[in-house]
């Protein structure tokens, strides 16, 4: 019997086939584990990270319940603030396999909010 973890890796691939971040439309990709989230832009042809946040976060870190829905949010947020910061405007969402539902819209609309387009 096939794990939970190993449908979402392939339905990963199935997605990564089908998108790749450029220097003007970089990958917004987002990992959830059972406590945290995390979500970074990443340029896959010069294979860079251009912003990154999560809930680990030194500027998160004294809040409470980021482990919820409110804390995804916080963090497209900060993601969405830095990299407007970095001159990106416009992004590639990459779920990482995950449904959109939950923490991962929130991280998406929290980043919509900030200014970020996709």
């Amino acid at each position: 019997m096939k794990s939970s973890s190993h449908h979402r890796l392939k339905r990963h691939a199935r997605i990564r086939k089908k998108i790749s971040g450029t220097a003007e439309r970089p990958r917004l990709a987002v990992f959830r584990s059972n406590k945290h989230i995390y979500a970074q832009l990443i340029d896959d042809l010069s294979g860079k990270t251009l912003a990154s946040a999560s809930t680990t976060d030194a500027s998160l870190k004294d809040e409470s319940n980021l482990n919820t829905v409110e804390g995804a949010a916080k963090v497209g947020a900060l993601v969405a603030e830095r990299a407007v910061a970095a001159g990106v405007s416009s992004v590639v969402f990459d779920r990482g396999g995950f449904k959109f539902h939950g923490k991962v819209k929130a991280l998406a609309d929290g980043a919509r909010e900030k200014g970020l387009q996709f």
